[in-house]
């Protein structure tokens, strides 16, 4: 059964345009071409990029964070409390006011101290600025090697100029071994991308992330094994070269370097729309959909390719809006705000707009809180509850 999938997967007229063969790409004469199996090599690279991470985050992040004056804000720490614990975990993590109600009534609180406790326990799972600071500066010196390495790789070879070029002789275009360890170590660090998900920081955009993963490895191993390398690294290029301004951008920001963070962000913001809205676009994905098929007939892998490249194009548009708004944001203000993509901290002193602060009187009533609790049933016990007082009393 395994053979017969193997046989079907591996079928020439998804992977290959029409009239070429798996022989045509067997290595002969001291030619060397790729092949799909030399993608099984990412697995243990990404095993090695986190052994990697975890020792840089470790021993040279933290310390750098440090020295450069980061201090993670202390937090109040929340009575334990199994019943508000079990509906934060399975229910939200932001009842409505009715629901508080209950759940400060079945727990003998205030309706204050419920708020206070879900705000702390919020405050909780958000990552410290230490964390953010590592992260950052794990992804920056990557994203920044994986640029650096590939300009060193592509700038000779004139099909990195002309895109065009990209298909002359395709798919017989023997395979640069340099070419071949960058491929194997993006790979690697997208899968590794995936197994810290559940560690890494979740910001708004997380479902956009994990959708911008899939597709990077989507590509990376559809044009390895379909010996479309040279398209693929452009496409690879692109990327990366703004997404090491944006991790710098982020470190020099939690050090409150506001000035060099600003800086930063207008160039990584011009940067990102010229490659990824004007270059991406126009010379990539026009060269993929119409010089691709110039010497010969469109087949699947030429519609499955260039519809991971549309998704990844409709990632960037969706980011740059969320660029555009920080920008807005900055011309109004004179500095750059917070990344929007980001949950801010709440302060313990808030309440969550449902209980008015105030002077408190001898009777704990606050006042003015007379007609609010007077509109029904619920905004009594809503009042009660505030005032210290539980249905059992």
């Amino acid at each position: 059964m395994l053979s017969s999938l193997s046989e079907w997967l591996w079928q020439e007229r998804y992977w290959l345009p029409p009239n070429s063969t798996w022989a045509q790409l067997e290595d002969r004469d001291g030619l060397v071409f790729a092949h799909p199996h030399h993608m099984l090599a990412a697995l243990p690279m990404a095993l090695v990029l986190l052994a990697v991470r975890i020792i840089f985050e470790r021993f040279v992040a933290l310390p750098l964070s440090r020295w450069m004056g980061i201090k993670d804000q202390i937090r109040r720490q929340m009575t334990p409390n199994p019943v508000l614990e079990k509906y934060f975990l399975r229910m939200g993590q932001r009842p409505v006011e009715t629901q508080m109600v209950l759940l400060a009534a079945q727990c003998g609180l205030t309706l204050r101290q419920t708020q206070r406790w879900f705000r702390r326990r919020r405050n909780q799972q958000r990552p410290c600025l230490s964390k953010k600071f590592c992260e950052a500066s794990w992804r920056f010196v990557f994203y920044q090697c994986s640029f650096v390495g590939g300009i060193s790789i592509l700038y000779h070879e004139p099909w990195f100029w002309t895109v065009a070029l990209c298909w002359e002789d395709y798919p017989q275009q023997t395979l640069n071994l340099a070419l071949y360890w960058w491929y194997l170590v993006e790979l690697g660090f997208y899968i590794s991308l995936l197994i810290t998900l559940p560690f890494d920081i979740k910001r708004k955009d997380f479902k956009e992330q994990v959708v911008h993963h899939f597709v990077a490895m989507g590509l990376i191993a559809f044009s390895y094994s379909s010996n479309l390398l040279r398209i693929g690294s452009v496409v690879l290029m692109v990327h990366d070269s703004s997404d090491y301004l944006l991790e710098a951008c982020k470190m020099f920001n939690y050090t409150h370097f506001r000035r060099v963070s600003n800086t930063l962000f207008i160039i990584f913001s011009l940067v990102f729309f010229y490659t990824r809205l004007i270059c991406f676009p126009t010379q990539v994905i026009y060269s993929t959909l119409f010089d691709s098929i110039k010497n010969s007939g469109p087949f699947f892998g030429y519609y499955y390719f260039n519809m991971l490249l549309l998704v990844l194009l409709i990632l960037n548009v969706y980011w740059f809006c969320l660029i555009m708004r920080m920008i807005f944001g900055f011309l109004r203000k004179g500095q750059m705000g917070k990344d929007i993509r980001s949950d801010a901290e709440e302060s313990d002193s808030s309440d969550d707009g449902a209980v008015p602060e105030g002077p408190q009187l001898k009777n704990r009533m606050a006042p003015g809180s007379g007609p609010a609790i007077a509109n029904g049933p619920r905004s009594r016990a809503a009042g009660r509850l505030a005032n210290g007082h539980t249905q059992a009393a």
